[in-house]
């Protein structure tokens, strides 16, 4: 279900701010939303996973957070974000 070590390169290098960025709020959210991603893909197969559903509301909450820190600190950065994550927020 983890999404692999060759897919998370990719993912940092799309929305890496500079070299050798991987914490900002950017790699960090899009990190979790291909991860939500698999998970909810997991999920409509396997309904009564409740382990995995529960790690699957704890990666969202976490991306919830960090898309309001970054809405209230550079509303650009967050538009841009949600708009080539493809989120309806």
């Amino acid at each position: 279900m983890a999404i692999s070590k060759a897919k998370k390169d990719q993912i940092i290098k799309e929305y890496a701010t500079h070299e050798g960025d991987t914490g900002s709020v950017e790699v960090q959210v899009a990190v979790l939303t291909e991860d939500i991603n698999n998970l909810t893909e997991h999920m409509k197969s396997h309904k009564h996973d409740h382990h995995s559903y529960v790690g699957l509301l704890k990666k969202i909450g976490h991306r919830r957070n960090l898309l309001r820190y970054l809405q209230d600190n550079d509303i650009e950065r967050y538009r841009a974000l949600i708009k080539k994550l493809g989120l309806r927020r």
